[in-house]
């Protein structure tokens, strides 16, 4: 079913723009490489001063924004951007980190396959995968967040230390994500299929929620790039 646009949508991104660094829209595929390139350079010192020499944490698929707010909440010592490509969703996420008034909390409206255009390599500590999308069917393989060509992506936008940190409901989708990451590169350590709530520095999201109050099981994983 197609998500109904939220009343006054653009006005209100617009009003969220302290926050949100880019709305990626179909103007952007017109663009040619050069000028997509000079997304980079406009946001290549997002957050201001000393603040700028902190950790930064990128989650891909940040929904209402819930993760990345309780986040930011928690660990001012650490920069966080959130990426989610549905406006509609996104909002919600910008306008709920305005009113807190995080200076460690960013968003991006844009496409996770286009994040190379937006920040510059080696620039992110972390890569948190909260409860993607598994995409079941095999002819949508590719879509996945642990798939080949968004795990070659992270390689271009991790620091020489950075981690992917995954977490999900799915196990068919984290089996296929531990062998992914094992066969692009990937050094795979802290498995674990059945993560207690009250794991340390776990922060419960919104569909976390939803799984675990039916009983399912939650996966998760480290990844990091061998050397």
């Amino acid at each position: 079913m197609r998500m109904r646009l939220k009343k006054h949508l653009d006005e209100r991104i617009a009003d969220c723009s302290t926050i949100l660094l880019a709305r990626e829209g179909d103007e952007f595929y017109k663009l040619s490489e050069s000028e997509k390139q000079q997304f980079m350079q406009q946001l290549h010192t997002v957050f201001d001063g000393e603040r700028s020499k902190l950790p930064l944490t990128l989650e891909i698929g940040c929904g209402k924004g819930v993760w990345a707010i309780q986040s930011a909440r928690l660990h001012p010592d650490i920069n966080y951007i959130g990426v989610e490509k549905l406006s509609n969703v996104i909002v919600v996420a910008c306008e709920n980190a305005q009113e807190l008034n995080l200076p460690n909390l960013k968003f991006l409206n844009v496409r996770a396959e286009n994040l190379g255009y937006y920040l510059p390599p080696h620039s992110v500590d972390t890569i948190a995968l909260n409860f993607s999308c598994p995409f079941p069917k095999k002819t949508y393989a590719n879509r996945r967040l642990t798939s080949r060509n968004f795990l070659s992506l992270y390689k271009r936008l991790l620091k020489e230390e950075g981690v992917i940190c995954q977490k999900t409901d799915d196990l068919n989708f984290f089996e296929w994500s531990v062998e992914s990451l094992k066969e692009n590169g990937y050094e795979v350590y802290n498995v674990c299929y059945d993560l207690p709530a009250d794991a340390c520095g776990n922060i419960v999201t919104e569909y976390e929620a939803k799984f675990r109050s039916i009983g399912k099981p939650i996966y998760s994983l480290n990844a990091k790039v061998k050397k």
